[in-house]
């Protein structure tokens, strides 16, 4: 069985367990139409537009 050489030390097992490799929380950005808060590089889900050009036709209902 493999057993440790030497006792790690706590600046190494503290590296290890800190929280560097977790993940971040994603951007977001204002839409330019309506000032809704939307994930960048994608379609405002509220009115539809995408740079500037409505892209997909929402319905008021």
């Amino acid at each position: 069985m493999a057993v440790p050489k030497r006792k790690t030390s706590k600046a190494r097992r503290d590296k290890r367990r800190s929280s560097v490799w977790k993940l971040d929380v994603p951007a977001f950005s204002k839409c330019t139409q309506c000032g809704e808060l939307k994930l960048p590089h994608r379609v405002c889900s509220e009115c539809g537009f995408y740079k500037g050009q409505q892209v997909l036709i929402k319905n008021e209902a």
